[in-house]
């Protein structure tokens, strides 16, 4: 054992092989660009195996080691890792003349991590380490103003980007104006806020954000507007004023629906009512002769045997006068009340003719 070991140790001691590369041994890109990792080497006559290259990538997490590309028997294999495939390559298109260093393109926040370079060549074996931080640009942040922005009032002015490796920086300043920060304003760089206690006018104007991180900046601008503090007693007011009006003009329109129902109700009832006091339409009398024939019959056949001898016969060859045949039938003379009405037999055997006669209101309507 002790002899294995010894023969190692002597290997690496007269081996040639040497990694002369100067570069950093930190990176920070930022996501899009590119970036170059140096591994220049040289050899010597006793390294006399064949050359191996390999670049490995251990992430952040030092969970899992991956080989991104090799070089082996004259022959260089960079579409080795999928996930940077046609993204990594040699800069040197024959990397066994000493110049192992490849470039990144298109670079994304998961290319983060250690790089491993490692050269071989029997008996000599060397390695380099490099470590490649790649950080997102801060996105266009987003400037607004919280809650209400009325003299007197506490105001707060936030500014946020969603996107952008940390630590994010953000800068308030005032372009407007004097381009001073009110007195009372507290500024909060990490968080990107910016209190103004005990508002006043003089705090109106534009402000800008700045929002930034090791790899980039970008901004935003906020006009802010300080507003007198509304007139209370008047606002109540007018509420006041606004109830009541609308409390009228439901009122009104309820009044007229109402009224229109009781109208509609009324009409129908006046059609529906029967009417009692119309008077019937009057006859037409054709002569003065035959009403006054009718009703002496009609007089006649009402009379009792104990008025019958009252009863005088009318001259029917006398011609009535034009008075007589001008007036009415209403004004013609009622015969006699009778005591009692004659019966029908009785009546016949005077030589009377019973008439029917139809019963009348007292205003003359047949019933």
């Amino acid at each position: 054992v002790c002899g294995f070991f010894f023969s190692i140790l002597y290997l690496c001691l007269v081996s040639g092989l040497e990694i002369t590369s100067t570069g950093p041994a930190s990176i920070q890109k930022a996501s899009g660009e590119s970036a170059k990792l140096d591994c220049q080497f040289t050899l010597a006559s006793e390294d006399t195996g064949p050359l191996d290259i390999e670049w490995s990538l251990r992430a952040p997490d030092n969970q899992r080691e991956d080989t991104v590309l090799l070089y082996s028997g004259d022959r260089a294999y960079e579409d080795y890792y999928p996930p940077m495939k046609g993204r990594v390559h040699f800069n040197s298109p024959d990397p066994k003349n000493g110049d192992a260093s490849i470039s990144l393109t298109g670079l994304t926040s998961s290319d983060s991590g250690t790089y491993q370079c490692k050269v071989k060549k029997a008996p000599g074996i060397r390695s380099k380490k490099i470590l490649l931080t790649v950080m997102v640009k801060p996105s266009r942040p987003r400037c607004y103003s919280e809650g209400t922005t009325q003299e007197g009032k506490d105001i707060v002015m936030r500014c946020v980007s969603k996107e952008g490796t940390n630590p994010l920086q953000y800068v308030w300043e005032k372009t407007s104006g004097n381009k001073l920060l009110p007195p009372t304003a507290t500024l909060d760089t990490a968080a990107g806020t910016i209190i103004v206690k005990n508002a006043s006018a003089s705090a109106s104007g534009s402000y800008r954000c700045t929002a930034s991180n090791l790899v980039g900046t970008d901004e935003c601008v906020l006009q802010l507007n300080v507003t007198p503090p509304p007139n209370t007693a008047g606002i109540v007011a007018g509420s006041i004023i606004a109830v009541l009006l609308f409390l009228l003009i439901i009122a009104i329109i309820l009044f007229c629906f109402c009224r229109a129902r009781h109208r509609k109700k009324y009409e129908k009832e006046i059609c529906n009512e029967i009417r009692e006091d119309v008077p019937p339409p009057k006859s037409r009398v054709s002569t003065a002769r035959s009403f006054t024939v009718g009703s002496q019959r009609s007089s006649l056949g009402s009379m009792s045997p104990s008025n019958l001898h009252e009863y005088v016969k009318p001259q029917y060859d006398k011609i009535p006068s034009t008075e007589e045949y001008d007036r009415p039938p209403s004004h013609a003379p009622l015969p006699p009340p009778t005591a009692s009405r004659m019966a029908g037999p009785n009546l016949s055997r005077m030589g009377g003719i019973p008439v029917m006669i139809p019963a009348q209101n007292r205003d003359g309507s047949i019933v």
